[in-house]
């Protein structure tokens, strides 16, 4: 029996549901892919008012300070001084469970950044991994779709998880980051940060560099094995939130180190994985952390909902100095992030006090609109170029160009000599320890015992043998156990 075909809201056939169309190999996103931008609208607006993803979450201000010298990188007014601090607000979160969800769960953690420069807010949205399930934003809806509650049983389902990341191979690296031991944090305080995606940074002679973030703990790696969430989650299901605000009141401030990694743009075509996919990292010995500053969280917020839950953090929020790159998932979350905001919290979410600039003052030709201010504008013109002295553009872009190629349509990124779904994956394993990998194998074999299909269990499993025959063997064995007991 054939398939039914795939359609748009409209009943248009999709032909591609896998890849975005872009200018050219490997260039940025087209806004005339009607498809991703419809599925993506659409996705923003599935819950009312609850984040969709991250809607679990805490958070909390403090300051970010330079210690070391990147002028040679960037120009970003904030990075410009060793010594600058420059206040944030920093939102934790976890990203499948819901608002009432318990913090002790297996679920990647949400790291996002604001920063109050004197040039505008520039945030920065991560994780606590440095890489994803997917590389390409078309299957982000699908994918969390199958991570959240099946709407017929109203629950999470082992079926939908695995059977996603079967047809998804390029999850098998993340995957083997979640089930592992730092799956589950013991806290907001001890566990990385990242920006994930690959950004770009441009000096002060426009020379482009793409760039990695990475936020150390310096709380310490802490971690809970299954057996210790469980039981905390049962009996605190505020524990996150419940460290982070005790923490900071009795006086501990938490705090992480900030470093890059730094690619001259130069080198990005020829590197052996493809510096935007962002289910691969890259490898320190090819591209060393260098220290930028420190991160420190020293201020609760007043109110949780006013601050933490109408908190609106934007990738495409730069300033001048960064921007992006042809990262695929980032293009897609430079349109989706700012959308779902004027979603949830309407056209002027930005004149909230949480996300409004602290450092410098907005001026622009922007009017009305829900809970509009009374003093947007005053009697200004509200439109531009005018003969009245209102604000002008600058004429100097914020980052170096991307240079595009080809013919648009829906493609695939380019191939690099490394490129493979279970490399790196591979790579990941081998640096466990023994006690790692037991641990590993015990936690997916726990999940994917539960799936109901064999085949769904049998294409899970090629994935790991590919990545590591010793990886895929222990956990096939683990679950032919369990499902045998």
């Amino acid at each position: 029996m054939s398939k039914r075909v795939l359609t748009t809201e409209s009943g248009a056939p999709v032909a591609d549901n896998q890849n975005s169309a872009t200018a050219g190999v490997g260039g940025p996103l087209l806004l005339q892919d009607q498809h991703l931008l419809e599925k993506l609208a659409r996705f923003n607006r599935e819950r009312i008012p609850e984040r969709v993803v991250h809607a679990r979450g805490s958070g909390a201000y403090g300051h970010f300070e330079v210690t070391d010298d990147v002028t040679g990188f960037t120009y970003a007014d904030f990075l410009n001084t060793v010594g600058k601090r420059t206040e944030v607000f920093l939102r934790f979160s976890t990203v499948a469970d819901s608002l009432g969800g318990a913090d002790a769960v297996r679920d990647p953690r949400g790291f996002a950044v604001k920063f109050y420069t004197e040039e505008g807010n520039y945030d920065l949205v991560g994780n606590n991994t440095p890489v994803f399930f997917i590389k390409d934003p078309l299957k982000f809806p699908d994918f969390i779709h199958s991570q959240k509650r099946d709407p017929f049983t109203g629950k999470q389902e082992p079926d939908n998880v695995w059977d996603f990341w079967a047809h998804s191979p390029e999850a098998t690296h993340q995957v083997t980051w979640l089930m592992g031991d730092r799956g589950i944090p013991a806290s907001y305080r001890h566990m990385n940060g990242y920006g994930s995606h690959t950004y770009q940074w441009t000096n002060a002679e426009g020379e482009a560099f793409f760039v990695k973030y990475h936020f150390k703990t310096n709380q310490g790696i802490r971690s809970l094995s299954a057996e210790q969430a469980q039981e905390i989650a049962g009996t605190d299901p505020n524990s996150h939130q419940t460290d982070l605000l005790q923490a900071i009141e009795r006086g501990v401030r938490p705090s992480w180190t900030l470093y890059v990694q730094i690619m001259p743009a130069a080198e990005a075509a020829e590197y052996r994985f493809n510096p935007f996919d962002l289910t691969k990292v890259w490898p320190h010995t090819d591209y060393p952390l260098q220290r930028v500053g420190r991160l420190v969280l020293d201020r609760n917020p007043d109110n949780v909902f006013a601050e933490v839950e109408q908190a609106a953090f934007s990738p495409n929020n730069f300033v001048p100095g960064i921007g992006p790159s042809p990262d695929k998932m980032l293009q897609g979350r430079l349109f989706a992030y700012a959308d779902a905001h004027r979603y949830r919290l309407g056209v002027n979410h930005t004149q909230l006090a949480v996300n409004a600039p602290r450092a410098t003052v907005v001026s622009n030709y922007g009017r009305d609109g829900l809970m509009a201010s009374p003093a947007q504008g005053r009697a200004a013109k509200n439109y531009e170029p005018n003969s009245y002295d209102g604000p002008a553009e600058t004429g100097r872009p914020l980052s170096a160009p991307l240079a595009v190629t080809g013919h648009t349509g829906t493609h695939e990124a380019p191939p690099h000599t490394k490129d493979d779904h279970f490399f790196q994956a591979g790579e990941l394993y081998r640096l466990m320890s023994a006690e790692e990998r037991s641990r590993l194998v015990a936690n997916i074999a726990g999940g994917l015992s539960q799936v109901s299909r064999d085949d769904v269990i049998e294409k899970n499993l090629t994935h790991f043998h590919a990545a590591d025959p010793e990886y895929g063997t222990r956990v096939e064995e683990a679950v032919r156990a369990l499902r045998e007991d």
